[in-house]
């Protein structure tokens, strides 16, 4: 089976990263998102074909499918961009305005929902009555937890945040290695320090691995292969952000360096379905049957 990207797939990445550069730069991080601010962006995105990407062209959408979605998606983990993305995308064509991004679409994610205050409609008409707000880690991510049991695992939900969280590993993974040649101590680019070389290698391992779990499990669309794809993506995103941080020190957590955004983020999705726990048990049921 052949996982290397098509010139199509290569030029559909570069043009997301073009199109959220200029929908989401890099000084947008440090400013507040406020609803009115996400719905702007919303209408930008749905302009640029963001939510309409799996949808057939008879449809109004471009007929791709998940192994292009998840491309997309890798770019806008990468840029850091926030609201809910993923649940939007795949609401596109069951909820009206959702593909043109004229509609704001959350969804429930074992007990946890982002941007409640600012959806107009929850994906799947779960119900989110008594919802209480949290205290987010990620300033660009508001949460709350409904009561209740807790949502299903969705596969098509957990490869886009895989996908999100393989950009956030890439792009960590790129800011550590150019900080490393950028800065210096003792008269050398750090860099050159052995502890450090090793800290970007095993970054760079990390993302690589991530990467072709995940893009493998967007061509098998497999419920169990995407489990041990966000796993594996989880820790890239994780650990690589808490690597980016050891290379730049304590400037890492200041607010105008973005790789302690990186790092908040992670978590949040990280805490998303399936869950370390419980994609281990995915996987570890699954090799259980096909040993017997």
């Amino acid at each position: 089976m052949d996982f290397r990207l098509t010139d199509d797939q290569r030029a559909l990445a570069a043009g997301a990263r073009r199109a959220l550069e200029r929908l989401w730069p890099r000084d947008a991080l440090r400013e507040p998102v406020d609803p009115a601010r996400l719905r702007e962006l919303w209408r930008g995105l749905g302009d640029a074909g963001f939510f309409a990407l799996r949808l057939p062209e008879e449809a109004g959408g471009t007929g791709l499918g998940a192994a292009e979605a998840v491309l997309v998606l890798e770019e806008a983990g990468r840029a850091l961009l926030p609201g809910p993305l993923v649940a939007t995308q795949l609401a596109a064509g069951t909820v009206g305005g959702a593909a043109e991004g004229r509609t704001v679409v959350t969804r429930v994610d074992g007990t946890l929902v982002t941007w409640l205050d600012a959806a107009d409609r929850v994906h799947g008409g779960a119900e989110c009555a008594g919802a209480v707000a949290l205290r987010s880690v990620d300033p660009l991510t508001p949460l709350h937890r409904v009561p209740g049991p807790a949502a299903v695992y969705e596969p098509a939900a957990a490869l886009l945040i895989a996908a999100e969280q393989l950009g956030s590993a890439a792009r960590t993974t790129e800011t550590a290695v150019r900080h490393a040649g950028e800065r210096e101590q003792f008269g050398r680019p750090v860099g050159s320090f052995q502890a450090v070389k090793h800290l970007c290698a095993e970054m760079l391992v990390r993302a690589e691995t991530a990467r072709a779990a995940v893009y493998a499990a967007a061509v098998t669309e497999d419920p169990v292969e995407i489990a041990g794809a966000k796993l594996l993506a989880d820790e890239a995103a994780v650990r690589n952000a808490r690597d980016c941080l050891q290379v730049h020190g304590g400037m890492g957590f200041t607010w105008e360096a973005e790789v302690h955004l990186h790092l908040k983020r992670a978590w949040v999705r990280a805490r998303m379905r399936p869950v370390e726990e419980e994609a281990a048990e995915l996987l570890a049921k699954a090799l259980g049957a096909g040993n017997g």
